[in-house]
């Protein structure tokens, strides 16, 4: 299985935000776990973080064909970012959409995404757990 990670805008500062909640969890940590799991499980990772909407789209594009599903996590695009919403769609990819939890989240999480109607499924959690939650998930889709 081949598998694309795209991290939105400011999650490249999820030290600063976990650290609010007296935790120590940074991107890095998230993106080691994650290629730790995808050895284990033989799934070939791409992971990208991003602020700018274009990188997010180009990475989207250039590697539709070879993916299989795509765990993403918005963030505040998931409020306004209509562009990357007609990607996602045409490519067509498996896409399980990643929320954090109320104590890591920045921007009013109650406000529905634009993202919600297209993903196969909305996660929601810690960030260290999430998204291998949403491995697990986009396992379970591609087998059924």
């Amino acid at each position: 299985m081949n598998l694309l990670v795209l991290h939105g805008p400011n999650l490249n500062l999820m030290g600063s935000i976990s650290a609010r909640n007296s935790e120590n969890i940074t991107l890095s940590k998230i993106d080691s776990k994650l290629k730790r799991v995808a050895r284990e499980l033989s799934i070939n990772l791409k992971t990208m973080q991003t602020h700018k909407v274009f990188n997010a789209i180009n990475f989207v594009q250039r590697n539709r064909n070879w993916a299989d599903g795509l765990l993403f996590s918005p963030s505040s695009w998931s409020k306004y970012e209509y562009s990357l919403l007609e990607c996602l769609i045409v490519s067509d990819i498996i896409t399980i959409e990643i929320v954090f939890s109320k104590k890591y989240n920045l921007i009013d999480s109650d406000l529905k995404s634009i993202f919600t109607g297209i993903c196969k499924k909305t996660l929601t959690g810690d960030p260290d757990k999430v998204y291998l939650d949403g491995i697990k998930e986009i396992q379970k889709i591609i087998k059924t």
